[in-house]
């Protein structure tokens, strides 16, 4: 066995009962499972991926010993667990209680928190919290267990984004990042953005991660995340979401193509997804756009 265990290894040291599973789906960094769990009391080796426990049914007394010392809560639906990765804890209850587990990999953590801090994070520490009532958190586990038991259309892509707004939640509120000193990083040529906007507006439908746009410059993505945002003005991640929405507003406006249709050839999970960010910049549906426009 391999010092960390794999999220697929966990049932062999806390046994339970498979409610849901996202395994087969094609997700990357990201996987959802859901047990049915009788009272236990159990060691848990370091696991590869940080772990989140949404809690859905059963109330319970909990207490979890990380780092030596013990906490206690009473633990029930709307609460939920945060695990930093590559810790051992011992965790106790005696009620049975259905949970979801979001697990997500340290690469995509330190990914999406090189792109917020514009600096090359290799590892990112989160607090170990044993219950917190977070609305936000909850709401984007939720949408993604929704999205395994549904298996939509586009659901790798809808997860990816699901799951990056959840991590730039946690690095906000759970993490402790200090950001390295460093120097004045330039920006990007003129010959270098037209490259890169042209290869961003040609893989409009693909998925666009830091790594991915930095090696079309060669350069590596802490550098490229800092030349870009000096360059445009905002992080790669929001420059492809605008250059998405601007592409979903010219064929609203000029072809009568089915919403739906525009959202996935636009790179959203479905109309809703469109919808949703299409609002949030614009303060109008697509379809209330669509008659002012034509």
């Amino acid at each position: 066995m391999s010092e960390f265990i794999n999220y697929e290894e966990l049932p062999d040291w806390v046994p339970g009962r498979v409610l849901l599973a996202s395994d087969g789906l094609g997700w990357k960094s990201v996987a959802c499972r859901s047990y049915h769990y009788e009272g236990q009391d159990v060691i848990v080796p370091g696991m590869k991926d940080f772990m989140l426990v949404g809690y859905r049914g059963g109330v319970t007394p909990m207490q979890r010993r990380y780092d030596g010392r013990w906490t206690r809560e009473t633990i029930g639906p709307g609460s939920a667990s945060l695990l930093t990765r590559a810790q051992r804890v011992n965790w106790t209850w005696n009620k049975p209680i259905d949970v979801t587990h979001v697990y997500l990999s340290g690469a995509l953590v330190a990914d999406v928190a090189s792109e917020v801090m514009d600096c090359a994070v290799t590892e990112v520490a989160l607090a170990d919290v044993l219950r917190t009532d977070d609305p936000v958190m909850t709401q984007a586990m939720e949408q993604i267990a929704r999205e395994a038991e549904t298996k939509g259309l586009g659901g790798a892509l809808y997860v990816d984004s699901v799951a990056r707004a959840l991590v730039v939640h946690l690095l906000r509120r759970y993490a402790n990042i200090q950001s390295p000193a460093r120097g004045r990083g330039g920006t990007l040529s003129t010959a270098q953005k037209r490259r890169i906007v042209e290869f961003i507006d040609a893989h409009l439908t693909s998925s666009l991660d830091l790594k991915i746009m930095a090696d079309v410059l060669g350069l590596t993505p802490c550098l490229f995340a800092r030349q870009f945002r000096s360059s445009f003005g905002k992080p790669p991640y929001a420059f492809v979401t605008a250059r998405r929405l601007e592409r979903a507003r010219y064929l609203l406006a000029r072809t009568d193509a089915p919403i739906k249709t525009i959202a996935l050839d636009c790179s959203f999970s479905d109309q809703a997804h469109l919808t949703r960010m299409f609002r949030a910049a614009t303060g109008k549906t697509p379809a209330v756009f669509r008659r002012q426009a034509q």
